[in-house]
């Protein structure tokens, strides 16, 4: 099987890498489109700014190519949040591939303390609704770092509750995102990234 990282100014693609590793498989990570569309599967994965990241891709047109893909693609983390129509992340228009928006959590008192933003640790994910997750994964604990998340939508197949309820993973079509993080979240993680292979 043929997998492709795709390689750009994000944080965690050795941390994806390794997870893949793992799982027997050795990804590819590179920039190259030919190599891109011609992948059995693409992990798009990121940690980082939401428009200086946007500007990249467009610079060397892996926005275009990401949306053109036609193989099974997956997120990861600012890449879910890339995949929506819009993030408040500098006011940035991202990839559009799914509908929802990308919104900061604004913290709210709580009783006695103040609910901390960014949203770090483990959650549990519920509402499942994508061949990326087994019926026994239900109210599993996944490892989250973020400050801005997907709210609920149409494409929503997952939710966790931080805050508020928000999208813990979307899909459409071809293309499935995970807010949390995979490659850090254990057994489960895997068991997950090891769903997405099998697709």
């Amino acid at each position: 099987m043929n997998i492709v990282i795709i390689k750009y100014n994000a944080g965690n693609i050795e941390s994806v890498n390794n997870a893949l590793n793992r799982l027997g498989v050795n990804a590819e990570i590179t920039a190259d489109p030919k190599k891109i569309r011609n992948a059995d599967k693409v992990v798009f994965p990121g940690v980082g700014e939401a428009s200086t990241t946007m500007e990249y891709l467009r610079r060397y047109k892996l926005d275009e190519l990401i949306i053109s893909l036609k193989q099974p693609v997956l997120g990861i983390c600012l890449g879910l949040q890339l995949m929506c129509s819009h993030s408040e992340e500098g006011d940035t228009k991202c990839l559009g591939i799914f509908n929802e928006k990308i919104k900061r959590f604004v913290p709210k008192p709580g009783e006695g303390f103040i609910t901390k933003v960014p949203h770090m640790g483990w959650n549990a994910i519920t509402n499942l609704k994508s061949n990326l997750f087994s019926p026994d994964l239900e109210n599993e604990y996944v490892y989250f770092v973020h400050s801005f998340y997907a709210g609920l939508g149409e494409h929503t197949a997952a939710t966790c509750n931080y805050i508020e309820p928000f999208s813990a993973a979307l899909q459409k079509d071809n293309f499935y995102a995970t807010q949390f993080h995979p490659e850090k979240s254990g057994k489960i993680g895997a068991a997950i990234l090891q769903n997405f292979l099998k697709i």
